[in-house]
């Protein structure tokens, strides 16, 4: 074989890396703990997407405060859920609070894998200075308690659905950063890494073609935990008022502004804490499925 028919051979491709994450997928019919968190993802990502037609009232509509769960509602309908002190059907502002979970956490997850892929990938592909100076913003980031530094950036910048997303990028995007910088020091000293640098392929297609898709495997089973944390920590920034701001339905908030009638309505809180429970539950057991099906390829 000549040179010319040696340097143009096919390396790792983008396409290849999604096609066999696509695999992982589909293999994880095979393991019961990653269907069960394939099951519970899928029904809130159904709820949110038909949140108009399986709602039974307006999120924000206010009929009947107060009202015990099953309680009939003499205009028409139940509320299945009950309903909080302003009157408002807690089943509706559950589902409508799905859709905001749903589109802020998974947009979160990618800015922060985003940002913090590119750091990684910098840091532990041309190591020195670079990695250096990344690395020590990284470590000064992550010295300080995650929720002050989403209550700092929150205070700072304004409660809103884009400044969540900024928040929890610049605290989520440094934690990325060292997995990735982990896994690429180890792929770095690959043969198709060196066949890619005695081509004379750029930096950022070594980087991109060659090494990220083969660093896939722990990063896909990484982020489907992050989404469960960054679910919670959109919880928790409702309720301490830093999430969205009112009327709009968001189950953090949905239990804080419940919380002080806790003892006499329980159910304000509770319904909204176990659709965050059981949503988080979900994406934990979708990370576990991926880890065994990655352990037997």
């Amino acid at each position: 074989m000549s040179d010319i028919s040696k340097s143009i051979q096919p390396a790792p491709s983008v396409a290849l890396g999604l096609l066999k994450a696509l695999k992982s997928f589909a293999l994880l019919r095979e393991s019961w703990v990653g269907m069960i968190g394939v099951g519970l993802v899928a029904f809130w990502l159904l709820v949110a997407l038909l949140a108009p037609l399986v709602a039974p009232f307006e999120p924000n509509a206010q009929l009947q405060p107060m009202a015990k769960p099953g309680t009939a509602f003499a205009a028409g309908g139940s509320f299945w859920l009950g309903t909080d002190q302003l009157g408002r059907d807690v089943l509706s502002r559950i589902i409508w609070g799905s859709r905001t979970v749903l589109v802020y956490a998974p947009l979160a997850t990618f800015c922060a894998y985003v940002v913090g892929i590119v750091m990684g990938l910098a840091a532990g592909y041309y190591r020195g200075w670079i990695d250096e100076v990344l690395s020590f913003v990284a470590n000064a980031i992550l010295s300080f308690p995650v929720l002050v530094l989403y209550v700092l950036v929150i205070s700072t910048i304004g409660p809103s659905g884009l400044n969540i997303v900024i928040a929890i990028t610049f605290a989520s995007a440094p934690g990325i950063m060292r997995i990735v910088r982990g896994l690429v020091l180890d792929l770095r000293n690959r043969d198709y890494v060196a066949a890619a640098q005695t081509r004379g392929e750029p930096g950022w297609y070594i980087m991109l073609i060659e090494i990220l898709p083969n660093a896939r495997g722990p990063l896909i089973v990484d982020a489907c935990l992050r989404l469960g944390y960054v679910v919670i920590t959109i919880g928790v920034l409702g309720f301490l008022g830093l999430g969205l701001p009112p009327p709009d339905p968001d189950w953090g908030g949905m239990i804080n502004f419940s919380r002080p009638f806790v003892q006499i309505m329980p159910h304000m809180v509770i319904f909204p804490c176990i659709a965050i429970s059981s949503l988080v539950l979900g994406f934990n057991l979708l990370a576990d499925g991926l880890r065994e099906i990655s352990l037997r390829d």
